[in-house]
């Protein structure tokens, strides 16, 4: 792998590890939660499928990290790929969520560009 894919699948695991933490540690503080949620408060059942959601977003930043120390490129390219899938499915279903749709799709993007060279 070369190093601006490395730089790039790394970057977007961080993102994904803060993506983790909003979703399933912090997303009860309301002001975390506003932001997807307006004024509606948190369910139980909303609290457990941001918890879960979470989880799956610090799997794949486990998986691009960890194929980047380990030189995967399969491993780290797939992570990528995924992670720009779901910031497009995010878009799709969520316009007014772009910013977050661009921090997913931007750095696993350009990671995965970079492996073309």
């Amino acid at each position: 792998m070369n190093a601006v894919t490395q730089i790039f699948a790394l970057l977007a695991g961080l993102i994904h590890i803060g993506i983790f933490l909003v979703e399933s540690v912090f997303f009860t503080r309301p002001n975390v939660a506003r932001p997807f949620l307006g004024d509606t408060p948190v369910s139980p059942e909303l609290k457990t499928f941001a918890f879960n959601q979470g989880f799956y977003n610090l799997f794949l930043a486990a998986g691009a990290i960890g194929g980047v120390i380990a030189g995967n490129k399969a491993i780290t390219l797939f992570c990528c790929a995924c992670m720009v899938g779901a910031g497009i499915v995010l878009f799709a279903s969520q316009r007014r969520m772009w910013r977050g749709s661009v921090g997913q799709i931007v750095p696993a993007g350009i990671a995965l560009l970079a492996a073309l060279f």
